[in-house]
């Protein structure tokens, strides 16, 4: 974990981010019904290259991949293919770049063409998650304040969120202490520092909160074979408010 002090790390750390908006961007432009996963992983890939990074999944415990693709019942972990998107499904992108010493970390769902009501709704209620969770990323919180905003919204919308896997720090290493969990009571865990990152996550599931991890070890998908939805971002707690490294315009 990295700390505010090192004005070097923090301005690595902001253009890690910067370049995950950026792909982020990039990626909703081109999200159609037609086109593939693994166009969308090719562009990702190319545009980490050119932006001076590394992708950060890339071989990372063995992925295949650059990004994470999840469609539908997939909650995380998706591996590229040439699946091609159609309308009406839901495709989460997880992108991870690696610049300079130092990672950022991103996801979002996304609509592919024309969805239901319901499932914008509930993409909606994902987003709003985190940003309540986001509210609490304030130095002299706990890191528990965070996690039970998240699962309020979630609950409150007749969701459920996923408790297997959780939100983590980030810095030098891609997945660090702590873990971010999203559930739980306030009031505990690690006391919420200036120049703690954070990648906070949730991952909100239509039906069941039941996972299931498929034979290639890494594509996560809900039990109920329900639609899933993810959405994440890098955060620096400072002596102030938080602030969200991983938008494109971060340094603009």
């Amino acid at each position: 974990m990295i700390t505010i002090k090192n004005a070097d790390a923090i301005l690595k750390m902001a253009e890690a981010g910067k370049i995950v908006g950026l792909v982020h961007d990039k990626l909703k432009e081109i999200i159609e019904p037609g086109i593939s996963l693994l166009e969308l992983d090719n562009q990702a890939e190319k545009l980490i290259l050119k932006l001076g990074a590394k992708p950060s999944f890339k071989g990372y415990g063995g992925f295949p991949a650059t990004i994470c693709a999840s469609v539908d019942e997939q909650v995380i972990h998706g591996i590229p293919s040439k699946r091609i998107l159609r309308d009406g499904e839901i495709v989460s992108i997880d992108v991870g770049a690696f610049y300079l010493g130092y990672h950022g970390d991103a996801a979002f769902t996304a609509a592919v063409g024309t969805i239901s009501e319901e499932k914008a709704r509930w993409i909606e209620i994902t987003e709003r998650s985190f940003y309540e969770g986001f509210k609490m990323a304030k130095a002299g919180n706990r890191l528990g304040d965070i996690s039970h905003s998240i699962e309020k919204v979630v609950l409150d919308a007749g969701y459920f969120v996923v408790k297997e896997f959780v939100g983590h720090g980030i810095g030098r290493e891609l997945h660090e202490d702590p873990s971010v969990p999203n559930y739980g009571p306030p009031g505990r865990g690690p006391l919420l520092e200036p120049g703690m990152t954070l990648a906070i996550e949730p991952m909100v599931n239509m039906g069941t909160e039941s996972i299931i991890i498929l034979d290639d070890g890494w594509t996560v998908i809900t039990k109920d074979k329900k639609p899933s939805a993810h959405y994440e971002n890098t955060i620096l707690i400072t002596e102030s408010a938080p602030v969200i490294l991983t938008k494109g315009d971060v340094n603009d």
